[in-house]
């Protein structure tokens, strides 16, 4: 897109007419990718398989639901999570400029994606977006990026309900009596939880405090349609520095550039900017047709773990994200078993 300065009606018909052209050089500075003040996969000690998932998670657009114990890495791992999205393209740029200016706040690092941390305390409103006349809410600041819900069971069980139709469709509808407007909201969900109301069920070090009745009540914040709604679903353990061995962490920079390759098979394999958690059932079973044995190996699986027919769908979507970051051009067996234990 091309964007020309106008002062007067009389340069408006000069422009249209081929007569004139103005002479508008937009400043550079201030547009780099990298002045960002993210944390680098390579400062987090251990947490490899967390890593992979979250690569895999960004490569593809999927939500991901962390579940661990108090002071495991979870805020810190989801923190890092922009440092490896890939930058925004020019739309993404004015789609994410526009949606911050109609907020009245700028949006200063054009090509880095959003990150947003909404406080569980913060209202329905404040996170959809609404008001007399409706602006948007959290969801929609995140457009193109990461919205992160750290304890994500603290936040009110209708806000986390109404999540669900951007889920699906990637933009949310707000009716006022004013107005009726529909914002996009196609990001990626991050949330983090703890596993009971005192936090260490299950853990080796502290003794979990919890009856099974208040741990189960604990975990129903989160309802089922909505818990099914995350692709990838973490048990986050506490990684014990002094017997943890030492070894090289790989960088977000790395991370970065595996996962703007897979992106782009993505967006050449469906002809336009478009993820692998976002496309078409249709359209991926069109692109990427599973095998008999693979079919059976879901099937199998959802039957063992009573899965939905989203969920076996998800897993698909999952096992393609894992392909194409490996850089196959089909859904490989070894995705498969990947993509199953992911989730």
């Amino acid at each position: 897109m091309e964007i020309i300065y106008i002062s007067s009606l009389k340069e408006v018909i000069g422009n249209l007419e081929g007569k004139e052209r103005s002479n508008f050089t937009p400043k550079a500075e201030g547009i780099d990718v990298h002045t960002n003040n993210f944390i680098d996969f390579n400062q987090i000690i251990g947490h490899s398989e967390t890593k992979r998932a979250l690569e895999v998670a960004a490569a593809g657009g999927h939500h991901v639901l962390m579940t661990g114990p108090p002071g495991c890495g979870k805020s810190m791992l989801a923190e890092s999570f922009p440092s490896i999205m890939p930058p925004l393209s020019k739309e993404g740029q004015l789609e994410t400029i526009a949606l911050h200016q109609l907020c009245g706040s700028n949006y200063p690092i054009a090509k880095t994606p959003p990150f947003r941390n909404p406080h569980h305390s913060a209202s329905g409103i404040s996170i959809i977006g609404g008001g007399t006349y409706p602006n948007p809410g959290e969801i929609s600041l995140a457009h193109r990026g990461v919205l992160f819900l750290d304890e994500v069971a603290e936040f009110p069980k209708k806000t986390l309900d109404m999540l669900r139709q951007p889920f699906e469709n990637g933009k949310i509808t707000i009716s006022r009596t004013h107005a009726t407007l529909t914002y996009p909201a196609s990001f990626v969900l991050i949330a983090a939880m703890n596993p009971c109301p005192c936090g260490y069920a299950g853990s080796n070090t502290h003794y979990c405090t919890c009856t099974p009745r208040q741990t189960l009540s604990y975990q129903n914040k989160i309802s089922g349609p909505l818990r099914d709604r995350f692709d990838i679903h973490l048990r986050i353990k506490t990684v014990d520095l002094e017997s943890s061995p030492k070894k090289v962490e790989i960088t977000s920079s790395i991370a970065q550039s595996r996962v703007e390759a897979a992106r782009d098979r993505q967006y050449e394999r469906y002809g336009k900017e478009l993820c692998n958690s976002r496309v078409s059932y249709d359209e991926l079973q069109k692109k990427s047709p599973l095998t008999p044995e693979q079919q059976r190996t879901i099937q199998q699986h959802a039957a063992k773990k009573n899965w939905s027919n989203r969920t076996q769908i998800k897993v698909i979507r999952l096992a393609r994200t894992i392909s194409d970051l490996e850089g196959d051009h089909t859904i490989t067996d070894a995705s498969i078993c990947e993509a199953i234990n992911l989730h």
